[in-house]
């Protein structure tokens, strides 16, 4: 393990946290209107709140509870190269973060969607340790010259993916989507967290709940009202338009569905929603349900419910993962140490 690049992590958690306590000030402020205007998905909320995230994993014990299982890494010459995702802000510093603990170089391939925040990150952990500027590089092209790679992408990259990096040790990351299991007898702090689950970020992140699974007859009147502390939403104008032209395409087929002027809900079998709509699907017993999901597990990312799924997030959690939750529960430490010279 790099003890140097353990450091910087912790110590860059510290000066999130320091930075965050007065987020109007002004090196702040600038980052975040160059965020939004790279990408106008990335609100200053939404992009804060990735970075209080962030503020919150990196600390010792977070980081020691991540690496218990590996023992030491030694550093090494190797290199990984990693294509990062851009849907929502920062999600792919996690494999950054692995790369480096685990001793390795770093080759990054920035999404375009998502380089302020990302650039951001990698200069303050270079500023705390200059040493990690030989471990970390940036390309803009094709990724090349590299021993092993991680690459996240859509179901139509990630074919590309397995064909371009097919003679290197990898780890190719294709869509998933997450699902909320309700019985009824939710509280209205749950669904709550549940609006949590589904709005945060717009929806765009696999870890956003796409699809409700609800009892026969099940009554979304106080679902509905738990989504009145988003409605604001509505305003950003790509939510709106997509809200938008998913009810006009509903209405012009005659498609039921329900509707409150923030969020679509559509009965579906399918488990990704496109952006301003929830599918829901009735099940008839949870014996059965748990059944049905088994079978789609490769496709899932997160499971909210309660007493039900192995392995279940709890209501108004899925947007805040801890450092050993990995993305399509492939452990990538595990993967750095199998292939570590």
């Amino acid at each position: 393990m790099s003890e140097k690049a353990k450091s910087a992590l912790i110590q860059l958690g510290e000066n999130l946290r320091r930075k965050l306590k007065d987020f109007e000030q002004p090196e702040l402020q600038n980052l975040l209107e160059q965020t939004y205007r790279q990408n106008s998905w990335f609100t200053s909320e939404n992009s804060l709140f990735a970075l209080s995230q962030w503020a919150n994993v990196l600390c010792e014990s977070a980081i020691e509870n991540c690496l218990q299982a590996y023992g030491t890494f030694s550093e090494t010459d190797q290199t990984v190269g990693i294509v990062m995702a851009g849907n929502v802000p920062l999600v792919g510093f996690h494999d950054l973060l692995c790369v480096l603990l685990a001793g390795y170089r770093a080759k990054v391939k920035l999404s375009s969607k998502d380089s302020v925040l990302s650039r951001f990150m990698i200069r303050q952990l270079i500023e705390i340790e200059p040493s990690l500027s030989h471990k970390i590089s940036l390309t803009d092209g094709i990724l090349k010259d590299f021993d092993l790679v991680i690459a996240t992408g859509s179901n139509n990259t990630a074919r590309y993916f397995e064909y371009y990096f097919k003679n290197k040790p990898h780890i190719i990351r294709k869509n998933r989507s997450s699902i909320a299991v309700l019985d009824g007898s939710e509280s209205e702090e749950a669904l709550t967290g549940l609006c949590e689950d589904i709005f945060r970020y717009f929806g765009l992140g696999c870890r956003n709940v796409s699809k409700l699974y609800v009892p026969e007859a099940y009554d979304f009147d106080a679902f509905f009202k738990a989504t009145d502390a988003y409605k604001t939403m509505i305003n950003h104008h790509k939510y709106n338009n997509n809200y938008n032209y998913h009810k006009a395409l509903y209405l012009m087929n005659q498609d039921s569905f329900l509707d409150n002027d923030l969020l679509l809900l559509k009965a579906s079998a399918s488990l990704s929603s496109p952006l301003g709509v929830v599918f829901f699907e009735n099940y008839k017993d949870k014996i059965s349900l748990k059944t049905q999901l088994q079978n789609q597990s490769a496709q899932l990312q997160c499971v909210v419910s309660k007493n039900f799924w192995k392995g279940e997030v709890p209501f108004g959690q899925t947007q805040k993962p801890a450092l050993h939750e990995y993305a399509d529960g492939v452990d990538t430490l595990a993967f750095l140490s199998k292939y570590h010279k």
